[in-house]
């Protein structure tokens, strides 16, 4: 299971901590261009196997949908994508994590001995699971039948798990500008300095030829029905599509009834994809 780098458990780095800044020069970007592939090569020198399967949820959809469609090489080392509240662009995106007035400097909702405290001492108790339950409910939408209470303080403890401000500015900028491209730099002299163009590159959707399966939800407020749209008209090997009307963002991660309606569909689809 591969970790965005800059959460809990993706803190390391060969010259920088996480107290200096240069440590937090990523968006993702960089998740896309690098870390992919570096996850690749560990699988198959732990694995032996020459190709692999990959889900992504959420970000991780969007990692996947940069780095297929712009390292062909990599992409052919893909059985199958499975991209589960898949997203490419958040034009439409009405969660507050969208709203760039939330964000710091380096590290943005890192988990910390506050927030394990609170998921511990706080969310426990029955009265106030709720309290804690909502506060997901309100970043990815609401579906309050299908979420596991008694788990909340499991899930508060380990989520956020953090990330750059960098990477919530280039989502901010993708919400701007409802396309999905490269890190705006902020001005024509650092974006030709990054790219030997003016202007970020735009990401081609179109140009990945993975054989990819997606699960959406109508209820989510991050991967949102007319972004899934436009991406829907984008895939051009899409073997499978399941829509779920009711689900919200987590419901893909959390929900109670994600065993039986998707995951029991993604081991069908492994195994008409050997």
């Amino acid at each position: 299971m591969g970790n965005s780098r800059g959460n809990t458990w993706s803190r390391k780095h060969k010259h920088y901590t996480v107290k200096q800044e240069e440590f937090w020069v990523f968006s993702f970007d960089e998740m896309a261009k690098y870390d992919p592939s570096c996850h690749y090569k560990l699988i198959v020198n732990k694995t032996g196997q020459e190709k692999i399967y990959y889900i992504g949820h959420s970000q991780g959809t969007t990692i996947a949908f940069i780095a297929f469609s712009t390292m062909p090489e990599l992409a052919k080392k893909i059985k199958m994508f499975f991209a589960l509240a898949p997203v490419a662009t958040v034009k439409f995106s009405t969660s507050p994590l969208t709203n760039s007035d939330m964000f710091g400097k380096k590290q943005f909702l890192p988990q910390n001995s506050l927030l394990k405290w609170l998921a511990t001492h706080v969310c426990t108790h029955q009265l106030l699971d709720d309290l804690c339950g909502n506060f997901f409910f309100l970043i990815c939408g609401f579906d309050v039948k299908n979420l596991n209470m008694s788990r909340v303080d499991v899930y508060s403890t380990h989520c956020p798990a953090g990330t750059s401000v960098q990477n919530m500015i280039h989502w901010s900028q993708a919400v701007k500008s409802g396309e999905l491209k490269a890190y705006d730099w902020g001005s024509k002299a650092e974006n030709l300095v990054h790219y030997n163009q003016s202007t970020p590159p735009f990401y081609k959707v179109k140009d990945m030829t993975v054989p990819t399966a997606l699960w959406t939800g109508g209820h989510d407020w991050l991967a949102d029905w007319k972004d899934i749209g436009i991406l829907l008209t984008q895939v051009t090997n899409l073997v499978y599509h399941k829509h779920i009307p009711e689900w919200e963002h987590l419901d893909f991660i959390w929900g109670l009834d994600a065993p039986h309606r998707m995951y029991k569909e993604i081991i069908k689809e492994m195994s008409a994809h050997l």
